[in-house]
């Protein structure tokens, strides 16, 4: 699954650099997540490096984006053609 920024989002601009595939990026009013570059981090790190920095909590699964970590390990592959 990709990960989506919910409307809690304070726009602390923490997430955004912590982001290994540059999917984070101010919207209108809140950060968001550009699914096709969301890899939930597999790849770089053992978890979500945006989760881990969010204050708020504010950036759950996308429940309507659903991947199995084989899907997010090829889409890494892609996006860094590794």
């Amino acid at each position: 699954m990709a990960l989506m920024i919910t409307d809690e989002c304070i726009n602390c601009d923490v997430c955004e650099p912590e982001c290994p595939n540059d999917a984070i990026s101010a919207g209108e009013e809140i950060y968001i997540i550009d699914p096709s570059r969301c890899t939930e981090c597999v790849g770089h790190y053992d978890e979500p490096q945006c989760q881990q920095v969010c204050p708020v909590d504010c950036i759950p699964l996308d429940p309507e984006r659903r991947e199995s970590r084989d899907e997010l390990m090829a889409k890494y592959r892609l996006i860094t053609a590794a």
